[in-house]
């Protein structure tokens, strides 16, 4: 996104990654949105951004290359349809903002979402909290990089369960 105010802000880019429940990849999806100049302009500024430099720009590069948010929405209805079926739990960290977003701009997929969701920010949590374990995941602070960094982020946490830990 441009920036975290789904009010303002906009989809950049979108990335699906289907999975089963051992969290192995079946098949991906990415798409990138285009999104106004002038918005980008706008919001894509301050600290975060300028931490972020290399995501910004490429972000910005590949915006001149990017389809309508209907013509995205659509690609991933027809992804959820070929490997979901009628409906789809949505996962990540900090998930509940990508579903903000989800729900302005492509109010299609946000139909097929559950309302159930798989954060594994709250994953995070607990186990930084409770357990003082921690997991590393690259900031890169893109799409799909940030979805392989959260299965395997899950995967990290699930071991402690699965092998009594």
């Amino acid at each position: 996104m441009t920036g975290l105010e789904p009010e303002k802000d906009r989809i950049l880019e979108v990335a699906v990654i289907a999975t089963g429940w051992d969290l192995e990849p079946i098949a991906k999806y990415e798409g990138i949105v285009k999104v106004d100049d002038k918005l980008i302009e706008e919001r894509m500024v301050g600290e975060f951004w300028e931490k972020n430099k290399e995501s910004h720009d490429s972000l910005v590069s590949q915006n001149k290359n990017g389809k309508t948010v209907e013509e995205i929405q659509k690609e991933v209805l027809d992804f959820i349809k070929e490997y979901f079926g009628d409906e789809v739990i949505l996962a990540g960290n900090s998930i509940h903002q990508d579903r903000k977003f989800i729900d302005r701009e492509m109010p299609k997929v946000s139909e097929k979402l559950h309302y159930r969701m798989l954060d594994v920010s709250a994953w995070k949590i607990y186990f930084e909290g409770a357990l003082g374990k921690k997991f590393a995941k690259p900031d890169l602070h893109r799409a799909m990089s940030d979805i392989n960094g959260s299965i395997e982020e899950l995967k990290y946490y699930l071991g402690f369960i699965k092998n009594g830990r």
